[in-house]
Formats: structure tokens, sequence, C-alpha cells
């Protein structure tokens, strides 16, 4: 039952305000979605979404303005979608970014339940949700199958795929995660990591704060100097992609939810990874490396590192690769799995035949694709 949680419509002008009480429900929620949180929908407005009414930001609260539940959406009409107009989570799709809404764990289900109805009863609101990147386990899920059932509402998921994780477990070490992780490949990675180690003074640092707007800086010339900056597609030679994720990470720097990792050989940045990270859950956007290193695998060695540096600290932690469903799963040293699916929810008796033949319509080209060019390796990001 939602009985007794109020549900708002806040606007994006005024969600700033949240941002204390978003933080709070990260701490209480299963996943913490950082793409809902305040700081992603301020620097959507600042940047990629011109029309402030565009956002809609949906607040479950309990009957003490205890936040349950946050959803942000973007109203959206366009050839994915089959020219009909949807809701799309997140607001600003940000280098395969969940879409899940954010849930106190101890109340999900009458929360999303709510969520739904008041989807459901909104006149001026669109009917249909599309939702890529959604995890498709755990309870949030649960809670998402749970309320589609109680309000007739129909899921439809699309292009599954299963997505790499870390998720340790209690007492597991570096070395124990790392074993199970790699399989029969440990051996032969560890090889690899030790003589990335031998050649030259090898040091992993992890920067948050104002220190990450200043590592970003050196994130940006190693994607650069690699295939992105040859083919024009790295940041750096895309002005205006660059200012955004720019402000992505000031934001995010400033409200203390993102990192940059730096692995330097001899003083010189040869791995990078952009994170965000609250609240024990870390976000994997983009990973660059020097690729005159390839050999030794800096990327690889980056994440091995990272390993060790949340294990040595002894606090639970789930990473998220970030990884899309064309990405080489045996890429990363992480071991666990989160099946993921792109998804449309048709609330109630809402019809949504253009936007799944759309979908499918995609999904089928990519396929196509994919046979055509062949597979794509772990360098994809």
């Amino acid at each position: 039952m939602s009985k007794g949680i109020g549900v708002r419509r806040v606007s994006a002008a005024s969600y700033g305000e949240m941002a204390g009480a978003f933080a709070e429900l990260c701490l209480r929620a299963e996943a913490p979605n950082l793409h809902m949180a305040p700081a992603a929908i301020a620097a959507a407005l600042a940047g990629p979404v011109k029309q402030a009414e565009d956002i809609v930001i949906l607040s479950a609260e309990a009957p003490d303005a205890r936040l349950l539940g946050v959803w942000a959406f973007r109203k959206l009409r366009s050839a994915h979608t089959g020219f009909t107009t949807m809701l799309q989570a997140p607001l600003m799709p940000l280098y395969e970014v969940s879409s899940a809404p954010v849930l106190d764990s101890e109340r999900a289900g009458p929360a999303l339940l709510a969520l739904l109805r008041f989807l459901a009863g909104a006149p001026d609101l669109p009917k249909l949700l599309r939702l890529p990147l959604l995890p498709m386990a755990g309870e949030s899920f649960a809670a998402l199958q749970k309320a589609c059932a109680e309000t007739g509402s129909a899921l439809h998921h699309f292009e599954c795929w299963e997505r790499p994780m870390a998720a340790p477990q209690p007492g597991d070490t570096s070395e124990t995660y790392l074993r199970r992780a790699l399989g029969q490949g440990y051996k032969k990675r560890l090889q690899q990591h030790r003589q990335l180690e031998k050649a030259g003074a090898l040091v992993y640092g992890r920067h948050r704060g104002a220190e990450a707007v200043t590592a970003l800086e050196d994130f940006l010339a190693l994607e650069a100097a690699g295939w992105k900056g040859t083919n024009g597609t790295a940041l750096a030679k895309l002005p205006v992609d660059a200012a955004y994720f720019r402000d992505v990470i000031d934001r995010f720097a400033q409200a203390d939810m993102a990192r940059i990792d730096l692995l330097r050989l001899d003083g010189a940045p040869i791995a990078a990874g952009v994170l965000l990270d609250f609240a024990g859950q870390a976000h994997f956007l983009k990973i660059a490396y020097d690729e005159s290193l390839a050999r030794l695998s800096p990327g690889r060695g980056l994440a091995i590192e990272m390993l060790r540096a949340d294990l040595t600290a002894g606090r639970p932690f789930r990473l998220d690769s970030g990884a899309g469903d064309r990405v080489d799963a045996s890429a990363y040293p992480w071991g666990e799995r989160q099946a993921t699916a792109h998804v449309i929810i048709a609330i109630g008796s809402a019809g949504s035949h253009l936007p799944r033949l759309a979908a499918r319509g995609r999904m089928l080209l990519r396929q196509w694709r994919d046979r055509k060019l062949g597979s794509t390796d772990g360098t994809a990001r």
C-alpha cells in the first residue's frame, strides 16, 4: 500500500534546495542513482536541456515530510520514442547511466506505487516511460514489477545483457577477490600488472572536491591523445560536450559526489577514471589510458589499484562499471554481473505500440550492425 505517502512535482529551479534530503535518501537506498541528483538536473538545465518545462521531477514523501523516493524525467518525442511523447529517465543519458529511481530501502514498494499512481492520475503527463539501462534485479526492480501489477501497467524490456559490477563479499581481500573475478586469467593479469609496476614509479591517487576538477584535465588530455582524439570523438575535441562534462563534474565535486582516479607512472598520468561516488556506491562515467603502454594494460591496472584501495580500507562498497551492452565484460577485473535492459512502461491502459516498434527496430538494427562490423572490445570506452 502507498497510504500516507504523498507525491509532488518539484520544479527544476527549486530542486537544488533538496540536495541535503537527496543525499540522506541515498544513504538509505539500495542503489543511490546519482543521475537523479540536483547536481545532474542543474547541469542539464544549464547545458543541453533548454526548456525547464520539459523536466519532470517527482518526489515521494512520508507524512513527516521525509523523502522516500525521487524520479527525474525529461519529456521526449523523437525517433527513439516512435515519435510519441514519453517521459525518459534519467534526464540526460550520460555514459550508460541507470534510469532507476532512488528509493528508501524500507519503503521502496509503497513509494514506487505512489509514484506510478501519481503519473497515472496526472492529466498533463505522458503515460509512457522510456527507461534505458534499467537494472533488472534487486529490491527496486521487484518493487517496480509489483507497482506495475497493482496499477495495471505493462513493462516491456529490450536488449538485455549482463553488466560488470564489483560487489565484494565481507572478508574479501584484493587477492581473494581478484582470484575469483579473473578466474583462469588471474595469473596472466597479475603478471602483466607486475610488469607495469616494474616500468617505473607507479602511484595511484584518488581525487575529490577541487582536486577532482583539476584532475579532470589529466583525463581529458589522456583521452585526446588516444584514438578518440584521432577520430575527433574525444571530449577535448568537442567544445560543447566538454563544457557540459566539466560542469557536471564541477557540480558533483561541490557536493562531494564525484572523484577522479589517476594512475601515474614516474609522475605522468597513464590512466584516468571519472566516477560519480557517494554512500559507498560508485559509477564509472569514462576511462582513458596511455595507448603507448597498451601492452601493459594501464586501464586494467587502474581498476586493480582501485580495488586494492577500497578493499584495504575495509568499508563495504559497490562499483558499477558503466559498461554498455556492446562492451566485452571480460575486459574488467570485476567479478559480479547485473542484469540490465532497455525498458518501456505503459502506465495503466496506455498504448505503447509505436514506442515498442521503435525499440525493437533499434534493437534489430544494432544486432545487424554488430554482425556486419564484428563485436567491439573492452576499449570501446
